[in-house]
């Protein structure tokens, strides 16, 4: 099938069986030759290694994902847990925002054998660090020039902000230094660093042939601080060496000139650039801009937005945009609405093509050929960050084999990958043939003009010592999987971090000649080094390396975040705990192992004085203040029910109904005071265990509101240890157990005895039943369906007559509302203990012109409390604000006009946002309140 070039590109290589662009098999390879590239164990050179070179400003990750936060610190099951996080997105990972950029450039000083290297350092890496590499004398390797301290040599920016990008500008034949001024300093150069919020300019300063030993001088020309909007990219000018393009996060552009802003004020100063009337579409703000590169003209840019890549003409006096490329191109091989543009970078050779990396697709395309692509790939690749085009010449390099001379000087390299996920891929491209065969045939002439692609991508390993055998990838990919969730593998092996590929010059000066080429690469290590080693081109890539092939594969310590330059000063200690009742009741036998223990005689230290008689009154009294005790007025149930005020979950309730059920004696077992407890011996000194302290405001155990210890557990003369009740010092689930055995259950260790699980479902089951009966619920709850047992002995005139309004109110919370989401994820974990809210309706109030008033029927109303009222009002004012019953631990104060003028206003704002909060609405239906106070 005869198809034109534009047709041919639709089809992208790895995407499509037998694609028409592209070259492979082994009619291509004698013009071809190899375009595999593998690492050359033998030349791997550590350079330099130092803790300034660590990443020390990557934040460390979350140890624990949102759903493993929520189920750890909350009451939620697992399955809601998921289903919150899942409600909002995928968060972004903070780290893998870091690594989206080279961390390492290349400066070539002219007319010598040496380059410099620039990377971020400093403790929050917004200082310019660098080294100066030179050839030995005996061309075996790299002489490094560092401080003379031995640490690198660094230059501080006029800010605080981290670096993020770092990008160089070399002043190729406008500053040459020659034999003649080898005693001055020359400019060799320019280094522009980026923050978030921030651009500096520095230029590059070398004495002589750039061989003497002194420090390179690198002198801040000035910066720019973007208060109102983050820099996005910036780039230097191919065409005009001082001048320079910042893109901001709004998509606005600024042109710097270094020449005029030096002029215009000193050194070190705050550059004013010349901001760019860009009219862009009305679409710009729904999407993400990435970069901006200089095309063929010094005036002329193509700017890139997730969704398209613009040209912007600035050659006249009105701005000229048109769009180059947009994610519709894409439609044929990749799901346009989740599609977006990732990377991009300009062609250095001729400025007018571009490629541009999205999700799924690596495309080639021309500025002459506006919405057609030249050639496009599926790249495969896990959200690519980092693109850039070499000349194939550069990557073979200093060949002895001259039979593949003209694949080398046509050909072009795209390396595309990302940082983060270790993975490089190689992709090439050229022209079809060396020559055309017939000069007249217009066919062969369409045919110049199409690129195709050199062989499928393959895989490029930058990190240059890790074996790809089948084994080593099954090890590695298994300690993946056993790596706890809250931490990414990235923190236990090391990474490359940027890297930066050596010019032929100074290749060949390094290494000898390989048969097909191969080119010298610089990286830079999340251990903190610096490493040199060579890549020959090949015709098979190498999966098994011996030198790093490891029977034991294992990762190494954290390499990628924060490490201190001191070792740990203090000694590491270890201690251990015995907590085998713990054990006991995560495995189901708590029974079976306190059976055991209360059989066996007690041989430890017991304390000679008892709880103290005084302790014992007001521990009785503020547990009848409770409803506790033998001559309790009310059931265990109608003490629960009464004490709740703000919302609690039906499990919650079911816990407070076995406190409730438990004697007086075993309470008082549950709390105690400083002066009981038996000081546990750390480290030979003996130290006192600490509880909370039991509140004065009346509320069932476990005392929710409860107050932290007085001090800590270090007690002085000056201090001494008070007799404050703290507690409770044991556990629901040993009491419980406690209890049974004290009942009789002397046999718990059989099988059928006692179990905690059935007492708490029994509890379960007896607070759902008095909830349907006492309070109004939702259409989102059902609990009639569920077993309960009969209160008929219970309920004389607890709950009063059906005719009443029904003091309670049955809730199920939307971000609880689960189950339908768990169904199509395939969660099985379904329980409603959790799902389920109850709490108090506040009871109707008397108001000052003697009319019954109904909080939620004023809920929306705007009225204000008069200064004539401000006798009758006090903290019960809340009520009307709340939808359950408040209660406050503090001193009762009345209003005064400041307190009034204040609570007006925040009633207005509440009211307001009552009316615009739909789910509060329905949760304040006249379904719920209204028909219960007519």
């Amino acid at each position: 099938m005869d198809l034109s070039s534009e047709w041919k590109a639709l089809f992208p290589i790895s995407t499509v069986h037998a694609p028409p662009l592209l070259l492979s098999g082994p009619s291509s390879k004698p013009i071809l030759g190899p375009l595999l590239f593998n690492p050359i164990p033998q030349t791997l050179t550590l350079l330099f290694s130092s803790p300034s070179l660590f990443p020390r400003s990557l934040p460390p990750p979350p140890h624990l994902t949102l759903p493993r936060f929520l189920h750890t610190s909350s009451s939620l099951p697992p399955s809601t847990s998921s289903s919150i996080a899942s409600l909002l997105g995928p968060l972004q990972n903070d780290t893998a925002s870091h690594l989206l950029h080279n961390h390492l450039s290349l400066l070539q000083l002219p007319c010598s054998n040496s380059l410099l290297v620039f990377f971020p350092t400093g403790a929050n890496s917004e200082q310019v660090g660098f080294l100066k590499l030179s050839v030995n004398g005996s061309g075996s390797g790299f002489d490094v020039w560092a401080d003379k301290n031995g640490d690198v040599f660094s230059e501080r920016t006029s800010s605080e902000y981290r670096i993020i990008r770092i990008s160089v500008n070399p002043a190729v034949g406008s500053g040459a230094i020659s034999a003649g001024n080898s005693g001055s300093f020359v400019s060799v150069g320019y280094v522009m660093a980026s923050t978030l919020y921030s651009v500096h300019w520095f230029v590059v300063k070398v004495k002589g042939l750039g061989l003497s030993p002194e420090r390179p001088g690198l002198i801040c020309l000035g910066s720019k601080v973007f208060k109102s909007c983050s820099v996005v990219w910036a780039c230097w000018s191919p065409h005009l060496l001082e001048e320079s393009v910042v893109l901001l996060e709004s998509g606005e552009l600024f042109l710097f000139d270094l020449e005029s802003c030096s002029k215009a004020g000193a050194s070190n100063a705050h550059f004013r650039g010349t901001r760019l009337r860009v009219p862009w579409d009305d679409d710009s703000g729904a999407h993400k801009w990435l970069c901006c590169e200089f095309s063929w003209h010094p005036r002329i840019l193509v700017v890139v937005r997730s969704n398209a890549v613009f040209l912007v003409d600035l050659r006249i006096d009105e701005c000229v945009v048109s769009c180059l490329a947009k994610v519709e191109m894409l439609r044929l091989y990749a799901n346009v609405k989740n599609e977006q543009f990732l990377t991009f970078t300009m062609v250095d050779c001729d400025r007018f093509c571009f490629v541009l990396a999205s999700d799924s697709l690596l495309i080639l395309c021309d500025v002459r050929k506006p919405m057609v692509p030249v050639l496009q790939w599926g790249h495969g690749l896990d959200k690519p960050c980092y693109i850039d085009v070499f000349r194939l010449t550069e990557l073979r390099s200093n060949s002895r084999d001259d039979t593949y001379r003209w694949a080398s000087e046509s050909g072009f390299c795209i390396i595309l990958g990302s940082f983060w996920n270790c993975e490089f891929n190689l992709f090439c491209y050229g022209p079809s043939s060396p020559a055309p065969r017939d000069c007249i045939a217009s066919e062969v002439l369409e045919d110049l003009k199409t690129v195709y692609a050199w062989e499928l991508p393959s895989d490029i390993l930058l990190s240059g010592h890790d074996c790809r055998c089948g084994s080593c990838l099954i090890r590695e990919e298994i300690l993946k999987d056993d790596l706890p969730e809250w931490i990414d593998w990235q923190q236990k092996k090391e990474i490359v971090l940027g890297f930066g590929i050596l010019n032929r010059g100074l290749s060949s000066l390094l290494c000898g000649s390989d048969e097909f080429g191969g080119f010298t690469l610089i990286r830079l290590m999340s251990s903190g080094k610096l490493e040199l080693q060579r890549y020959c081109a090949s015709w098979d890539s190498v999966k098994k390396l011996k030198e790093f092939h490891r029977e034991l594969f294992h990762f190494e310590d954290n390499f990628l975040y924060i490490q201190d330059d001191e070792e740990y000063k203090f000694p590491r200690r270890f201690k251990y705990l015995k907590l085998d009742n713990l054990f006991a009741y995560i495995n189901g036998n708590l029974s079976k192992v306190l059976s055991s223990k209360m059989k066996k005689p007690f041989k430890g230290p017991q304390e000679k004085n008892s709880f103290s008689t005084e302790s014992h009154e007001i521990l009785c009294e503020k547990l009848k203040a409770c409803g506790f005790g033998r001559l309790r007025s009310s059931p265990a149930v109608a003490v629960v029910f009464n004490g709740i005020s703000s919302p609690a979950s039906i499990h919650e309730v079911a816990l407070k109904r076995l406190w409730a059920g438990l004697p007086m004696e075993l309470l008082q077992l549950a709390y105690s005071n400083y002066s009981e407890f038996l000081e546990v011996l750390v480290d030979q000194k003996k130290v006192a265990l600490e509880f909370p302290v039991v509140p004065d405001l009346p509320q069932l155990p476990p005392f929710f509101l409860r107050k932290p210890s007085c001090r800590s557990n270090k007690w002085s003369q000056k201090v001494q240890r008070d007799d404050a009740l703290v507690g409770p010092v044991l556990p629901l689930p040993v009491l419980l157990t406690l209890h049974e055995y004290r009942n009789g259950y002397s046999d718990m260790e059989e099988a059928g005895g006692f179990s905690l699980e059935r007492e708490l479902n029994l509890r379960y089951d007896e607070v759902k039943q008095v909830a349907s009966e006492m309070a109004v619920s939702d259409s989102g709850v059902e609990l009639h369906d569920d077993p309960a047992v009969s209160l008929a002995d219970d309920r004389e005139d607890m709950w009063g007559d059906s005719q009443k309004p029904k003091p309670f109110c049955l809730y199920h919370p939307v971000a609880l509302k689960c189950s339908t989401m768990d169904q199509g994820k395939g969660n099985v974990f379904e329980d409603k203990k959790f799902d389920i809210m109850i709490f108090k309706v506040p009871e109707k109030k008397q108001v000052p012109n003697g009319n019954v008033s109904n909080p939620y029927k004023r809920r929306n109303d705007l009225g204000t409390v008069l200064e004539r009222d401000l006798e009758t009002v006090g903290p019960d004012l809340f009520d009307e604000l709340c939808s359950s019953e408040l209660q406050f631990d503090a001193s009762v104060k009345n209003f005064g006009p400041k307190e009034l003028k204040a609570y007006n206003g925040m009633k207005r704002q509440w009211s307001k946002w009552q009316n615009s909060f739909n789910l509060y609405q329905e949760f304040c239906s006249p379904t719920k309140f209204e028909k219960q106070s007519t």
